[in-house]
């Protein structure tokens, strides 16, 4: 068969070489590389059968049958070829599907002896049985019109005579010819001319010699992805020209096609094939899948219930992965006894989640093979179904319903160690709850909140012996002890170089907010009234927290109506730029009151907006679209309701309806020619809410960490003709956002280390010893009775507070440091070592490994401290009463400026002013006048570094050197002189020193300046110093200096500095263009490039590029 490779590629040459490279060519090296791996090639001319028509390639088929049975006879091995070769169903797609059931699952078959049996197509359990043949322009006939027409895949991939994947190629050479004009020939023409053969192909590869992608023959072509990783563990490739070696070692070694092919291929449950949906896995979701299955049956082995952790970037299909894990699971897990048919229980954080979990899982009973799929409700419903079976069955359930024992007292849910958890991002919530130890005026209430258990507790207690598994896309520390370590990560930098999700642009925009210093005395005035009138300390300091947090300015009335007007003119500039693209929008605000009090302004200036419609104006929907349709206004809030909202705000989100309003609004938002585009949220549709069309996000709320990564990914999602998602920035999370693409972009990780969790747990048991030293012979058994009489606890808190309060005994405690003792009354001790205590608890209470004692004990003690605060005020002025005196003085306070782009704003922070100069003339001692200005210069100098690095080395030096001279003409000042002479001449050098520096300030001043007369921006300026300094540097000539006012201006360094000033600000707007290595490395390349092509420097100079690179490199980290 090599001969007759080697003969038809050499005659494909002889027909097709004219001096350039051909697809043809292309095609024998992938035909090479594919029978590296062990594949066969086979002409496709060379396949003997009856018809054109027929794709089936009977000999092997026939041969494969034979040798795995051979007691059937001659024409019982024809009859199965002759079952497969005429299958069919009602639709192409669930011919298509049934075919696919055929190859993986057996064809079932009644021999003459009688008895019927499934007979194997494809032997997956020893891949060496199977027979792999590569086949090339292999000619598939078919009819139109009543002529005969006939259709030459490149490359078809057989396994027993069964053509299982159609390969597509392009000339690597020919810029014209592209992936897509591939995926064209598979997905319309091959579909609508030779349907037939694509019934036996689930998988389709296209490939133009740079991109080389996989999907499935019903695949649209946004969703082809490259493979890029072969084994566990490899590092991701990037490298386009590795794209199809990767491919090829990765998916098409025959044994990994035939993994691949058996378990990664999903098909909805035969009635949804009108649906047609049909995915192959992505590599992220493979290795996942295997890691996870190694690391699940290594945790049922050992027994340690810690399945391990995914870490998947948001909007990379973690629900896919859940989905092909549970297969695993169920059908690969049999020679392990203790899973057999393993039970599997999904817990989800929110009710979106949960129906999306649903919406896949409920259509997937054939692909998961665990029998039944449902929703449960609540624990009690749970256990009765876990109880009724002894294996099998897929359960979702929320957190929130997971964790309500209110109805359900007892803890156990069921003991079988065949029950694998998986816990969708639900760990968090819980978390949250777990570490809130709050009082509130119901004292049966606070008793509850006081119990809270660890989730990894929470989930030993109801299935003692099943494993847990982890899946997040924003990983906390808790996240590792709950479920164990890390077995995989896809970081959401990969996410966007695979292009599964797209980029996201940050538009920082700022809304200037300033106080009247006259208001601020009044109410410094108002909290000493209130400390004179007997409040706490600890109260009037939890006041001023309050009313200088975020929240009082954000919700300031002017602010928002501005707010209101920027957002509205943004978004309507935007879509009209676009207005054949679906664009929809969020607003986030940092609480229901303010979102409610903005939207009351979007009302007042654009109530157009709130008029009901089913389409926006001028969109097009037909009579079925806009049956299914609802009269919707163009802008609406979604939010949960609270017991204390005013009524308005209360009847506008539902009231006692507000869950279905919710649901209305969420289908509403998802259909896209619905006439709801824009919404306000606070918390809701932050995690689990897919929306493709989503493309901006108007940001008013304080994020940091998971919560920011969650908050910004709802516009990371894919939309035909949606290049980016965009951040408009109102409020500065910018470096907020950088230390989150940190810790969940890149390798950083938060998983905290064994000696971490052991260190805290060490401490925690010290300051507990302590504090039942402290309450020696204090009965608190009480509190610690989980079915204790509320009552009795509550007057067990008073009276334990009470004993602190009465106590008169004075502790030593460390101060300093730890370098000096102090003592202190034994409240201010007691308080302390809880806070202490607190700290560690935090840190090692998540891991579950605290006995129920002890960490009852430690609630009662946090309890205990939180009474003692609230005790410690006796007066009728209270924080509550004091917030609302002085939330009025705070709005009357705000001064609110326009909002301004963070982008177009070239103000500095400025030591250059007139009024600074006169502020240093008033300062009448010579060597403190010095002190000040050398200091402020050095800080200035440091600023300036970062934008211009030439500039600023420049005057660092001129300071350093005045300083030098400074100290050397000290040092010279003769012992021997004395008095009024030496005091002179000392005076002198100061002088001297202080109008060298001020020199070097006006300087500094006038460079500064210096851009506008060069007709650059400040940052452009930058990079124009950089590329003047360097050709003096360097000696060689570029372009040609002139005199302009005193400036020297060069046009052709000042035109290339705007370039890279451009290519920059063009890579630089991508949220996390900082931690993505792929964008910086491309920004680095493309500022190579414009260099070489603007001849700078005109011969080739590495070092001269470094040089450049440092400036820019300096640039992307402090700007």
């Amino acid at each position: 068969m090599l001969v007759a490779y080697n003969e038809d590629k050499e005659m494909s040459k002889l027909q097709n070489f004219n001096g350039r490279y051909c697809e043809s060519e292309f095609e024998s090296a992938f035909l090479s590389f594919l029978e590296e791996e062990g594949w066969e090639y086979l002409p496709g001319n060379s396949i003997p059968r009856a018809s054109k028509t027929d794709v089936i390639y009977s000999d092997d088929l026939e041969q494969f049958l034979c040798k795995t049975n051979p007691d059937l006879i001659a024409d019982e091995v024809r009859q199965i070829v002759d079952s497969v070769r005429l299958v069919g169903a009602e639709s192409e797609f669930s011919t298509l599907h049934k075919v696919y059931g055929l190859m993986v699952d057996g064809i079932q078959f009644v021999p003459k002896d009688g008895l019927a049996r499934m007979i194997s197509l494809i032997d997956f359990e020893h891949p060496e049985n199977n027979i792999f043949r590569a086949v090339n322009q292999f000619a598939v006939e078919y009819v139109n019109n009543g002529q005969k027409e006939t259709r030459r895949p490149d490359i078809l991939l057989y396994v027993n005579g069964m053509p299982l994947c159609v390969i597509e190629l392009k000339n690597p050479a020919d810029a014209n010819a592209t992936v897509f004009d591939a995926w064209e020939q598979i997905y319309i023409r091959y579909w609508r001319d030779i349907p037939h053969l694509l019934h036996f192909c689930p998988l389709a590869c296209i490939s133009d010699g740079v991109k080389t992608r996989l999907g499935t023959v019903r695949t649209p072509y946004e969703h082809f992805y490259a493979w890029r990783r072969i084994n566990d563990g490899d590092k991701v490739s990037t490298l386009p020209f590795e794209e199809t070696q990767t491919m090829i070692k990765g998916v098409y070694s025959p044994e990994r096609f035939l993994e691949i092919f058996r378990d990664y291929i999903y098909f909805q449950d035969r009635d949804y094939d009108s649906d047609e949906k049909q995915i192959v896995c992505r590599y992220p979701q493979f290795f996942a899948t295997r890691l996870l299955k190694e690391s699940i049956v290594k945790s049922v082995s050992t027994k340690s219930g810690k399945g391990g952790t995914y870490f998947g970037a948001t909007g990379c299909g973690k629900t896919y992965t859940m989905a092909f894990l549970a297969r695993q699971l169920a059908l690969r897990c049999t020679d392990v006894p203790e899973i057999g048919s393993p039970t599997i229980v999904l817990i989800v954080d929110r009710e979106e989640l949960q129906k999306q979990g649903a919406k896949l899982f409920t259509k997937s009973k054939e692909f998961l093979n665990l029998g039944e799929v449902s929703v449960v409700p609540n624990r009690k419903i749970l256990r009765e179904e876990l109880g009724a079976r002894a294996s099998g069955g897929f359960y979702i359930c929320t957190i929130q319903k997971f964790c309500d024992r209110e109805d359900d007292k007892i803890g156990l849910i069921n003991e079988r160690a065949n029950i694998i958890c998986f816990s969708d991002e639900a760990h968090r919530t819980q978390l949250e709850h777990a570490k809130k130890i709050q009082f509130s005026k119901d004292a049966d209430e606070n008793m509850k909140a006081m119990v809270s258990k660890p989730y990894a507790k929470v989930l030993k207690e109801a299935f003692p012996h099943a494993t847990f598994v982890g899946f997040t896309g924003t990983p906390i520390a808790e996240t590792y002890q709950t479920f164990g370590d890390e077995i995989d990560r896809y970081t959401m930098d990969q996410a966007v170089a695979d292009g599964l999700t797209v980029s996201i642009k940050y538009h920082p925009r700022i809304a200037k907010v300033l106080l009247d210093q006259e208001k601020v005395k009044q109410i410094e005035a108002y909290y000493k009234k209130c400390a004179d009138d007997g409040a706490t300390k600890e109260d009037i300091e939890a006041s001023k927290k309050a009313m200088s947090s975020m929240e009082v300015i954000l919700g300031e009335p002017s602010r928002l109506e501005r707010l209101a007007v920027d957002i509205h003119d943004h978004y309507v500039a935007a879509c009209a730029n676009d207005p054949e693209r679906v664009q929809k929008a969020m607003i986030v605000c940092s609480s229901r009151q303010i979102a409610y009090a903005l939207l009351k302004k979007f009302q007042e200036k654009y109530p157009e907006w709130f008029v009901e419609k089913k389409v926006p104006d001028g969109v097009y929907a037909s009579d079925k679209e806009l049956s299914e349709l609802k009269p919707m206004p163009f802008m609406a809030m979604v939010a949960s309701v609270g017991k204390n909202d005013e009524p308005e705000m209360y009847n506008y989100l539902g009231g006692v309806k507000n869950g279905s309003r919710s649901d209305e609004l969420d289908a509403a938002f998802k259909q896209e020619k619905s006439n709801f585009n824009i919404v306000i949220v606070v918390d809701m549709w932050i995690t689990g809410f897919d929306v493709p069309a989503l493309t901006y996000m108007y940001n008013d709320k304080p994020l940091k960490k998971h919560m920011l990564i969650q908050t910004i990914s709802r516009v990371n999602r894919k939309y035909p003709g949606k290049d980016y998602g965009f951040i408009i920035d109102y409020i500065g999370i910018r470096d907020n956002m950088r230390e989150a693409m940190k810790l969940y972009g890149g390798d950083s990780s938060v998983a905290p280390s064994t000696d971490d969790v052991a260190q805290a747990t060490e401490i925690f048991r010290e300051e507990m010893e302590i504090l039942k030293v402290l309450f020696k012979g204090y009965d608190l058994s009480p509190f610690l009775d989980p079915n204790g009489d509320p009552a009795k606890r509550y007057t067990l808190l008073a009276k334990a507070a009470e004993y602190v309060f009465v106590s008169t005994q004075e502790l030593s405690t460390l101060k300093n440091g730890g370098k000096n003792t102090q003592k202190v009354s034994f409240k201010t001790y007691f308080l302390k070592t809880v806070k202490r205590m607190r700290a560690a608890y935090d840190i090692c209470q998540p891991s579950g490994e605290l006995g129920e004692e002890e960490s009852a004990l430690a609630q009662c003690f946090m309890a205990i401290a939180g009474f003692v605060r609230k005790m410690s005020g006796t007066s009728e002025v209270d924080t509550e009463t004091m917030n609302r005196q002085v939330s009025k003085m705070v709005e009357e306070a705000l001064k609110y400026n326009d909002v301004e782009s963070v982008l177009e704003s070239g103000e500095q922070e400025d030591i250059f002013s007139h009024e600074f100069f006169e502020k240093l003339s008033d300062v009448k001692m010579p060597a403190t006048k010095l002190e000040m200005l050398v200091k402020l210069l050095r800080k200035q100098i440091k600023e300036y570094g970062r934008t211009n690095q030439v500039a600023a080395k420049k005057f660092q030096e001129m300071l350093e050197e005045t300083i030098k001279q400074y100290h050397e003409r000290r040092k010279s000042l003769s012992a021997e002189e004395a008095g009024e002479a030496q005091e002179q001449a000392s005076e002198d050098i100061i002088r001297n020193a202080t109008e060298q520096a001020l020199r070097i300030l006006k300087d500094m001043k006038a460079d500064r300046d210096s851009f506008r007369k060069l007709g650059l921006t400040f940052e452009e300026k930058a990079f124009y110093d950089i590329l003047i300094s360097l050709r003096d540097a360097y000696n060689f000539e570029y372009g040609t200096d002139r005199d302009v006012n005193g400036i020297i201006v060069n046009d052709k360094c000042k035109t290339l500095a705007k370039r890279i000033k451009e290519i920059i600000d063009t890579k630089s707007s991508f949220a996390d263009w900082l931690n993505n290595q792929i964008v910086r490395d491309q920004l680095k390349f493309d500022i190579k490039v414009c260099l070489i092509k603007s001849g700078y420097p005109p011969q080739y100079s590495p070092e001269v590029f470094r040089k450049v690179m440092e400036q820019v490199e300096n640039f992307e980290e402090n700007n």
